[in-house]
């Protein structure tokens, strides 16, 4: 099977490596976005005569991260950058924190939320996680066989008890859409960037708090392994109507993961 070149790579805001030119176009367009908002702040931009009010709200806060993360957190096609809405509050604001403590690394988001109280990051994480939003289409198989296939459906629903791998399913919800409070859905993401997440729990670059269960499960995939999961995750549709869990399919996770419940 072949692998794409950027599993394992240092990954880019969404887990995997942005072409330069995409980089660029996603500087302009955050630069569209800010640069009005920087001039109405402006002492004395535009003239003593102009006056440029903007709402303060969440949700005009916000704007700044449906710049990457698309309009009100559902993602956007380029498969750079998860979809945030919908996810559950705990599992977004256990990020933000990982973010702002240096256990995931992108400089954008180490950035944006250095100075933020966990109280702010809370209020960010339960405004995206009330967004209720239809999902895209699933990706198609990506030209994945149907061996690909079928082994990442039997990893992603039975595991593999031999390497001690547990199924996705067990922490992740039968319907693979996430348990409360804190485990994230796996369905409607894009295949580079699942990709670019094992590759960064692999090398170390994407952290979570100790027991940090999905860096060792990573560590014991293989390249064909995490290939055959991601694109049989990717080409999965989103059931209607499927919402986080309430409690994992055994009711306890089945290892110790210190982003688990407390």
């Amino acid at each position: 099977m072949n692998v794409p070149a950027h599993f394992g790579s240092p990954p880019h805001p969404g887990g995997t490596t942005v072409p330069p030119s995409r980089r660029r176009a996603m500087r302009a367009r955050a630069a569209r976005w800010l640069l009005p908002l920087a001039l109405a702040a402006a002492p004395g931009a535009g003239g003593a005569q102009t006056s440029v009010k903007v709402e303060d709200t969440l949700a005009q806060r916000m704007q700044a991260c449906v710049v990457c993360h698309g309009r009100e957190g559902r993602a956007t096609s380029e498969g750079y950058f998860p979809r945030i809405a919908g996810k559950p509050a705990g599992y977004l604001f256990n990020q933000l924190v990982n973010f702002r403590e240096g256990r995931r690394t992108n400089p954008i988001m180490n950035y944006l939320v250095q100075h933020m109280s966990d109280a702010y990051l809370r209020e960010i994480a339960d405004h995206f996680a009330a967004q209720d939003l239809p999902y895209p289409p699933p990706q198609p198989g990506l030209a994945a066989t149907a061996a690909a296939l079928e082994r990442g459906a039997r990893l992603a629903r039975q595991g593999d008890a031999a390497r001690e791998l547990p199924a996705c399913t067990s922490c992740h919800g039968d319907r693979l859409m996430g348990v409360q409070p804190a485990m994230p859905g796996l369905l409607g993401l894009p295949r580079d960037y699942l990709l670019g997440q094992f590759g960064a729990w692999r090398e170390g670059i994407r952290r979570a708090s100790a027991p940090d269960c999905m860096a060792t499960i990573a560590k014991r995939m293989s390249a064909d392994d995490v290939t055959a999961v991601a694109v049989w995750l990717a080409a999965q549709p989103v059931p209607a109507g499927a919402k986080p869990a309430d409690s994992p399919p055994a009711g306890t996770l089945p290892m110790d993961c210190g982003s688990g419940p407390r």
